[in-house]
């Protein structure tokens, strides 16, 4: 193996390069240690001391082949050679020459390659004069702007007259990648130095922007931080002249206001903790006004304040009798409550929840509480609520957290000790946030609520002396786990005489006043109110009936506005139509006569006590039950039962067995838009289907209800005040009830007793026996219907040139 000792025959040592390029010119340090590359560096030690630099095309490669390097690189002259602590050379170079690849002259040990060594021009045409001057003005502002160019640099580089060398000492300070210096090194000077004003370009609109960004930051810290040497000047001077400036102020005002606010000493060592927070943070944060919030809450709250009970039973009677009629097991049940205070003032408060109809005065009911106890009153509506943090508040990590609905209520009451009216309570929802009704729970248990628990607040909040009330229409869709906390006091509806008397107390006195005919003195007649509420409302409550009267009102409002002569001062039942219209309701027994197959049913909903037809019908077929009205399982299934237990007791009706396989029977519940459920009609389907199939007719002047089995027995049911005051207002005669609800009879009211007939069954053969009359005769041949009248419609021409109108579109049921 030879060994290259001169470069006579023009072939150089290759020394690879990893990442770096080096330019004509450059003076830079490498570091030597692989095995090749320290054999070609003491070989040009050896020779002359010139070695060709070329750049790797992979820097990962430690034995770079010839297909793998650069084909133009850079012939350098080695200045001098140290060795470092870990064995690596350390070599100075200085680059001389470009020097295009030829050939490779020898491999191994290391490469030796003949170049041919590309001189730049040295004269300057004029377009290479312009490149110049530009690149030169462009490297002058680069300089100025980076300051990372030497003077003594800086002059080298103007300096220069060639243009070669002129370039490639520009792009020796210029931060350029590999690539783009490896291009620099292999392109001709004018088209260097074109693509060096490009480069140079882009570095001055960066450090431009660089610049900018640096003045700006620059300009907020200073304003920053003279803004606190004022600061801390003014509250020097302030402190001199015993003053005090905006945030140790507050800070002092909320120190002082926790202190005198009475706090119990876990809230005022939460709201101290909090005022320390505040007077370390900057003024204009966010999160000093979330705490100043907080601390508003904290401050605004009852946590001691209260008012003094008037337990003065008398009193209180008096004020729950005046603007209340009726409602006596309500009215008991306060009475008691405030007896129970007088004698034992450290008494838990109850937790009622008035159930009835709409209309009845649940809500009334509540502010009269308040007022008869000398309490405050607060009232907040949970209808429609889905979201838990509705009942227990946002922790105040969330932006615009507030407390829940309860803490609100007890900071608009103002005292610790309300009577707070949770209305709607069956109407809360449940969703993917929560379940509403169970962040009650622990408010509504007089054994946990003397620590209620606010998620924003974060501090136990006692709700022992608050009085709740809840207010719903109906249980059903109250949650066991709450309704069990919940002490429940039904609101039946109000009978005809009480609508009247209510009317005449209550609801005209005030439409009088609202709609200003306390001048006029107008008056509504007893017969006239009777009127109203038989025959333009129905209903439990007396809501209805209070807006009919208000329209009487304005109507009179606008003839005596209008000037009119004549404006009656009294109505009277003949002028009610003239006022409301034609008659909405038909007053009375739901039928007109006895028939059979029809039998009237007593039910109960949301809205009351109601009547209900039950229709029932054979026709030909194989023994089929059909069951129409829109009804729910359950009455389905008491129809079902009604059918079996008729079948069953076929021979005591003396009912042929093969009617069952020769006829379908068909029972229906009008009203057939409105669901029905609930097994109450068993008795009355009973009736309707054994109507039917003995042909003795149902009397139209009696009503029942009560559930049924296989064997006959009537059970009881629920909602009795509610369904006898139905009978009383349909002015019925007899209402047949299950012997189990006779117990619930003392609940009717004595004017109502006394115009019912009660016939207790304990047997469905006894409501057959009262219900049904004598058989009639049973046609041979079913009864063929009666024809229509026909009527004659006259015939209208209609010309041919003027357009007809479009038929409208059938109504929707």
């Amino acid at each position: 193996m030879s060994e290259h000792k001169s470069s006579t025959n023009g072939a150089y040592p290759v020394l690879a390069l990893k990442g770096v390029v080096v330019l004509p010119a450059m003076t830079i340090a490498l570091g030597v240690g692989r095995p090749k590359s320290v054999r070609a560096l003491e070989a040009a030690l050896e020779a002359d001391r010139q070695i060709l630099l070329v750049a790797q095309r992979d820097e990962q490669v430690d034995d770079p082949k010839p297909d793998e390097l650069h084909e133009v690189g850079v012939l350098a002259r080695i200045v001098n050679v140290g060795k470092q602590p870990d064995g690596v050379l350390q070599v100075m170079v200085e680059g001389i020459v470009r020097a295009r690849l030829l050939e490779y002259a020898q491999l191994d040990p290391y490469l030796v390659i003949r170049p041919i060594l590309v001189e730049d021009p040295e004269d300057k045409p004029v377009e290479l004069e312009a490149l110049m001057r530009g690149v030169s003005t462009q490297f002058e502002r680069f300089a100025r702007l980076s300051r990372s160019v030497a003077p003594e640099a800086f002059m080298t580089v103007m300096g220069t007259e060639s243009p070669g060398r002129f370039a490639d000492l520009v792009a020796q300070h210029v931060q350029l990648k590999v690539e783009e210096r490896q291009q620099v090194l292999g392109l001709d000077v004018k088209t260097r130095l074109e693509l060096l004003s490009q480069i140079l370009g882009k570095e001055i609109n960066i450090l431009d922007l660089e610049r900018k960004i640096q003045n700006r930051v620059r300009k907020s810290l200073e304003k920053s931080q003279r803004e606190y040497y004022l600061k801390e000047q003014i509250k020097a001077i302030q402190q001199e002249l015993g003053e005090k400036d905006d945030r140790t102020a507050e800070v002092d005002e909320y120190s002082k206001k926790i202190k005198d606010a009475g706090l119990p000493e876990n809230v005022k060592e939460k709201a101290l903790d909090e005022v320390a927070r505040l007077e370390k943070m900057p003024p204009m944060v966010a999160e000093a006004v979330v705490v100043r919030t907080y601390l508003d809450w904290i401050l605004a709250l009852p946590w001691t304040k209260g008012t003094d009970d008037r337990l003065d039973i008398a009193e209180a009677r008096r004020i729950l009798e005046g603007e209340h009629y009726g409602l006596k097991k309500a009215k008991d049940r306060i009475l008691e409550y405030l007896a129970v205070r007088k004698l034992s003032p450290e008494s838990k408060g109850p937790i009622l929840c008035f159930v009835g109809p709409p209309g009845v005065g649940k809500t009334s009911l509540g502010k009269s509480i308040a007022k008869s106890m000398g309490r405050k009153f607060v009232r907040v509506s949970l209808g429609g609520v889905r979201d838990e943090a509705e009942i227990r508040g946002h922790r105040r990590t969330y932006v615009g957290a507030l407390p829940g609905r309860i803490i609100q209520g007890m900071k608009t009451a103002g005292a610790r000790n309300p009577v707070f009216m949770l209305d709607e309570i069956d109407k809360l929802g449940m969703d993917f946030r929560g379940d509403p009704s169970s962040a009650l729970l622990e408010a509504l248990d007089p054994e946990q609520n003397n620590a209620f628990s606010d998620h924003y607040l974060d501090l136990p909040f006692d709700l022992r002396d608050v009085m709740f009330v809840c207010t719903a229409n109906m249980l059903d869709t109250i949650p066991s786990a709450l309704r069990d906390r919940l002490e429940v006091i039904r609101f039946a509806g109000y009978t005809e005489e009480e609508k009247q008397h209510i009317a005449r107390q209550f609801l005209v006195p005030k439409q009088r006043r609202e709609n200003g005919l306390e001048a006029h003195g107008l008056q509504i007649a007893d017969e006239a109110l009777r009127k109203i509420s038989r025959e333009y409302t129905r209903e439990a409550g007396v809501r209805n009936l209070e807006r009919e009267i208000g329209t009487i009102c304005r109507k009179v409002a606008t003839r005596v506005a209008s000037d009119e002569k004549n404006v009656p001062k009294r109505i009277t039942a003949p002028m009610i139509a003239k006022m409301l219209g034609p008659v909405r309701f038909r007053y009375g027994m739901a039928g007109k006569e006895d028939e059979v197959g029809v039998s009237t049913g007593l039910v109960w909903t949301e809205m009351g006590g109601d009547i209900v037809t039950v229709e029932a019908a054979l026709v030909k077929g194989s023994g089929k039950v059909a069951l129409t009205g829109q009804l729910g399982e359950v009455m389905k299934e008491s129809a079902q039962a009604a059918v079996s237990y008729v079948r069953s007791r076929s021979k005591r009706f003396q009912i042929e067995e093969e009617w069952f396989s020769k006829f379908d029977v068909h029972i229906h519940v009008p009203a057939g838009a409105v669901p029905k459920d609930g097994p109450s009609a068993g008795i009355t389907m009973a009736t309707a289907l054994a109507s039917v199939l003995t042909n003795r007719p149902v009397r139209k002047d009696v009503a029942m209800t009560g559930e049924i089995t296989l064997r006959g027995r009537v059970l009881p049911i629920g909602g009795l005040k509610e369904k006898v005051l139905a009978a009383h207002r349909s002015e019925l005669r007899t209402v047949i009830i299950p012997k189990e609800n006779e117990k619930d009879l003392r609940e009717i009211p004595e004017n109502v007793r006394r115009r019912l007939r009660f016939r207790i069954a304990e047997h469905m053969d006894e409501v057959i026996e009262e219900a049904l009359l004598p058989a009639l005769p049973r046609p041979s041949a079913p009864e063929a219907l009666t024809p229509l009248p026909v009527i004659e419609m006259p015939t209208i021409e209609v010309p041919l040139d003027v357009p007809q109108p479009r038929p409208s579109s059938p109504p929707q049921a």
